[in-house]
């Protein structure tokens, strides 16, 4: 399927082949996160899944997601303008919550507090939120299990891709000396 799909078979799913039942657990929750009657749209799954990934610097998960967010409608200078989201003009207030949540939750020293949901439910009803939380969840858990092996890109989306993991990395970086002078 992969070979039909995308021309060779994903080095993720090599690696995940190793788990059989892990990987077809994972590939059935991401199905039912993915699918066409969510309260999410397509886009917006694709910037959360690739911001998500940046900041867990995985660069399969990078790669391919914004490949798929292309598909999607989202365009290059959007990807590549994707850890600056809070200030770009290029995202809406819905989308800013909700990247604002991914990383939220993303970031293991913050914390979803009162004003990120207050912010988000200006924007999604219940269900919505519910399911942004679960593909966040999901995305983070594909993302560290591929950074953690290793997966390296695979050229799907190489420009934006390269662009926004030096992005991404730079933001990282910001952060960090942030996180030092407190």
């Amino acid at each position: 399927m992969q070979r039909r799909r995308y021309g060779r078979e994903l080095e993720s799913v090599k690696l995940w082949g190793r788990v059989p039942w892990a990987y077809l657990a994972m590939t059935a929750m991401y199905r039912v996160l993915d699918r066409k009657s969510s309260s999410i749209e397509p886009a917006l799954r694709s910037l959360i899944q690739t911001r998500v990934s940046q900041i867990n610097q995985c660069a399969f998960c990078i790669d391919l997601n914004s490949d798929i967010g292309l598909g999607r409608g989202v365009s290059k200078e959007k990807l590549g303008a994707l850890p600056q989201f809070e200030v770009s003009a290029q995202f809406s207030e819905y989308e800013k919550a909700a990247l604002a949540y991914a990383e939220t939750i993303t970031y293991s020293d913050r914390r979803v507090d009162d004003r990120i949901v207050s912010r988000l439910r200006q924007h999604f009803d219940d269900q919505a939120i519910i399911e942004l939380a679960a593909l966040i969840a999901y995305q983070n858990m594909s993302s560290k299990f591929n950074a953690a092996l290793g997966v390296p890109a695979q050229g799907f989306c190489t420009l934006p891709a390269q662009e926004s993991r030096r992005a991404s990395v730079a933001d990282e970086n910001k952060q960090a000396a942030t996180m030092k002078e407190r």
